[in-house]
């Protein structure tokens, strides 16, 4: 099986800093990153480490992964966001399960011996809301196979020819959602295994929760009418 490694890269300058030197981006058939446009150096930072930079061709994380396909040459594609929360050797742990015909993998922090960046505080406000989510989507649309209890997090590996059967929406934010109910509603072979996710020690996130909430709530009504 050949493997693109993707970065989703925007304004994260500190994090490839952090993360880049230590990528094993040898165990890879390509590497490259997606840019919406970043202004802090993060472009110049990853062809100085003699990574390809490609800019989006539409705004929206659904467009950045769309790109991501679109650019790989490769059999299956791994997405990782360089921001030093989370283990860079996690990106190796992808291939045996694409090499077991999964279909969608995803790093998760909700299993066991997975960890939260919330895990140490008494109120988990994203961490329920993202099992809320799962277990949601799951009674809707799981019919059979493994139930996702990750569906928010972006560091995942999928498979091309599934990727393209989930055909997911071209704008806005729903990607990492809507690529676990897609496989629910084309009965795709999925998997997680168990990440620690670590509070970022610089910037904040790119996705407030309220606003990303309302957007992801809109989402789901949609696909409840969507046809398959």
């Amino acid at each position: 099986m050949r493997l693109s490694l993707c970065l989703l890269v925007s304004n994260e300058l500190e994090g490839c800093k952090m993360d880049v030197p230590n990528l094993p981006l040898e165990d890879f058939e390509e590497v490259y990153a997606v840019d919406p446009g970043s202004t802090d150096g993060t472009i110049d930072y990853l062809e100085s480490r003699g990574i390809r930079v490609h800019r989006q061709t539409k705004p929206g994380l659904n467009a950045a992964y769309i790109d991501a396909v679109r650019l790989s040459s490769c059999d299956a594609i791994v997405v990782f966001f360089p921001k030093g929360t989370l283990p860079v050797e996690d990106v190796l742990k992808f291939r045996p399960l694409l090499e077991q015909d999964y279909d969608l993998v995803i790093a998760s922090r909700n299993v066991a011996g997975g960890k939260n960046e919330e895990d140490g505080k008494f109120l988990k406000p994203r961490k329920w809301s993202v099992l809320m989510l799962a277990y949601l989507a799951a009674l809707l649309w799981r019919r059979e196979g493994y139930l996702v209890r990750d569906v928010l997090h972006g560091v995942k590996a999928f498979s091309v020819i599934g990727f393209r059967r989930i055909d997911p929406l071209d704008t806005g934010l729903s990607i990492d959602l809507e690529m676990v109910i897609r496989s629910y509603k084309f009965r795709l072979k999925r998997t997680e295994f168990p990440t620690t996710e670590n509070p970022r020690s610089w910037g904040t996130t790119h996705f407030k929760f309220l606003p990303t909430g309302m957007k992801l709530v809109k989402y789901l009504w949609l696909e409840m009418w969507r046809k398959s």
